[in-house]
C-alpha cells in the first residue's frame, strides 16, 4: 500500500477556514497522515485538486438506499397514504436481487456527489453489505423491523432478525460497516415487542436507529394511547441514549428537545422528504441551540427524489430559516457542519473533518464553474451553491472511489442498465400480483 497525495487545491479546515494545502493520505491505515503546506510532502500517487476545494466526504445520516428503484414511482401524497397505497405494496414484492441492484445505483449516485458514508434502513441487508463492500464507502446498516399487520410469531421473528443482522454484519467490509438495531417507528412496532427486544439490543451494546415524530399522525396516537409525547414514551422504553439517533424529529416540543439533549440522542434531519410529503419543518435551530447533535439525511429516493447531500444541505438551511422565521437561523457554517461532522458523529465514524488522524474520507469540489463564481465565501458556496455534479474526486478510507467524475469501484453504465430493468420488473410484479 502506498500513500496518496491530494495536491494543488484549497482545503476546508475543521474551523471552517480555507487555506491552500496538500492532504497526505496513509492508504494502509485509511487515515489522513498530514495536512501540509503546498509542495512540502510527496507520495507515489497524486490526486490533482488544482482549482478545487478539498472537503470532508459528505455523510448521509438517513436513507433507504435501495429505494432508488422507486424513484418517481409515487409522488404528491402525504406520508400515510403514500406508504399504504403505493410504497408498502410494491415493497412487498422486493427481492434480495432488487435490494442489491437498487443499493448499487444509490451508491453510484452518492459517490458521484461526494458522499462517503451513509446510514441505511431496509431489508435483505446482506445484499446491501455486498454492494457497500464493492463500492468502497462506509455505512451503518440494519434490518428494519415492523410488527403492524403481523401475527405474534412473525412480529417477534422480524425484531429478532433486526438483532441478528446487527450482530452478524457489524465490522464487515474491513470495518467500514457498522450496524444498528432498527425498530421502524414507535407506531409501526407494538409496545410489547419494544419492551422485550430493546433491552436485548442494549445488552448486546447495539446502537439504535428509528423513525420518530415525522408527522403529526405519528404523534397523536402515542399521546392518545399513552398520555405522553412520543419521545417520552421512547425514553420509558429505553430507546433514547448516546448511541441512538432518530430520523426526522419534525414535531418535537420543548420537553422532547430537552430529552434528546439530556440523553445524548441525535437527530437525522431530512428536509427534502419532509417538505415533499408535507410532513412539516423540523426545529433545527432550537435543536442545535439545546445541544442536540443534528446530522442531515436524504431519506429514500422515492420521497426526495435524489441522494445528493449538497441539495439536502441547501434545503436544510432554507427550511431551517422558515421554521425559525429568522434568516440568520441555520447558517451556512452550521449546515456544512451538519452534513459532515454532525452526521459522522451520529454514525460514530471518525470522519467529517480534514485533519491528521481523521478517516481519509474526502471529496474534491471543482470551483471552476459559473455558479461558483465569484468566490467571496467558499463555505457559503458549499451550503447554497455547490451541486453534487461539481464533485471531481471522491476518496473513502484512503481509496479513490471516483477520479475526474469516473466511478472506479462500480461500473456506472452497467449499474444503471441493470437497475432500470430490475425496476420495471418490480413494478410489473406489484401491479399484476405475479
Amino acid at each position: 500500500m502506498s500513500d496518496l497525495l491530494v495536491a494543488g487545491g484549497q482545503v476546508l479546515r475543521p474551523d471552517f477556514t480555507v487555506e491552500r494545502a496538500d492532504v497526505l493520505v496513509d492508504r494502509e491505515s485509511g487515515d489522513i497522515a498530514d495536512v501540509a503546506d503546498p509542495g512540502t510532502v510527496d507520495a507515489p500517487e497524486t490526486l490533482d485538486a488544482s482549482g478545487g476545494l478539498v472537503i470532508p466526504g459528505l455523510v448521509n445520516a438517513h436513507t433507504h438506499v435501495a429505494m432508488t428503484l422507486l424513484r418517481g414511482y409515487a409522488d404528491d401524497k402525504e406520508l400515510d397514504a403514500w406508504l399504504r397505497e403505493d410504497i408498502w405494496p410494491v415493497e412487498a414484492e422486493l427481492t434480495a436481487e432488487d435490494i442489491e441492484v437498487g443499493a448499487e445505483l444509490g451508491l453510484v449516485e452518492m459517490i458521484k456527489s461526494g458522499t462517503t458514508a451513509l446510514s441505511d434502513m431496509y431489508f435483505h441487508v446482506g445484499r446491501t453489505v455486498d454492494a457497500v463492500e464493492r463500492a468502497g464507502v462506509r455505512a451503518v446498516l440494519g434490518h428494519t423491523a415492523v410488527t403492524v399487520g403481523k401475527d405474534d410469531e412473525d412480529a417477534r421473528a422480524d425484531l429478532q432478525r433486526s438483532l441478528d443482522v446487527a450482530k452478524e454484519f457489524d465490522g464487515a467490509a474491513n470495518g467500514r460497516i457498522k450496524t444498528t438495531f432498527q425498530p421502524h417507528s414507535l407506531t409501526t412496532v407494538g409496545e410489547e415487542y419494544l419492551r422485550e427486544f430493546v433491552p436485548e439490543a442494549r445488552e448486546a451494546d447495539l446502537p439504535v436507529h428509528f423513525h420518530a415524530n415525522e408527522t403529526e399522525n405519528e404523534v397523536d396516537p402515542i399521546v392518545d394511547e399513552h398520555g405522553v409525547r412520543p419521545l417520552e414514551y421512547a425514553d420509558d422504553l429505553g430507546l433514547l441514549g448516546e448511541d441512538t439517533y432518530v430520523a426526522h424529529g419534525v414535531h418535537v416540543d420543548e420537553r422532547e428537545i430537552e430529552l434528546l439533549a439530556d440523553t445524548g440522542t441525535g437527530v437525522a434531519h431530512c428536509p427534502a422528504s419532509n417538505m415533499k410529503l408535507a410532513s412539516g419543518m423540523a426545529p433545527v435551530q432550537r435543536l442545535r441551540e439545546a445541544g442536540v447533535t443534528v446530522g442531515i439525511g436524504t431519506d429514500g429516493a422515492a420521497s426526495n427524489n435524489d441522494l445528493d447531500a449538497f441539495d439536502e444541505a441547501r434545503d436544510a438551511a432554507m427550511v431551517g430559516k422558515l421554521a425559525a422565521e429568522d434568516a440568520s437561523a441555520v447558517p451556512a457554517e452550521a449546515v456544512v457542519e451538519m452534513v459532515t461532522r454532525g452526521s459522522a458523529d451520529l454514525l460514530d465514524f471518525d470522519s467529517g473533518r480534514v485533519e491528521a488522524g481523521a478517516n481519509a474520507d474526502l471529496a474534491v469540489v471543482d470551483r471552476e464553474a459559473a455558479h461558483l463564481t465569484p468566490a467571496h465565501d467558499l463555505v457559503s458556496h458549499l451550503a447554497y451553491a455547490v451541486r453534487g455534479s461539481d464533485v471531481r474526486h471522491t476518496v473513502c478510507d484512503g481509496e479513490v472511489l471516483m477520479r475526474d467524475r469516473e466511478v472506479l469501484t462500480l461500473d456506472e453504465a452497467a449499474v444503471r442498465e441493470r437497475a432500470s430493468e430490475q425496476a420495471r420488473d418490480l413494478v410489473a410484479r406489484a401491479e399484476t400480483g405475479a
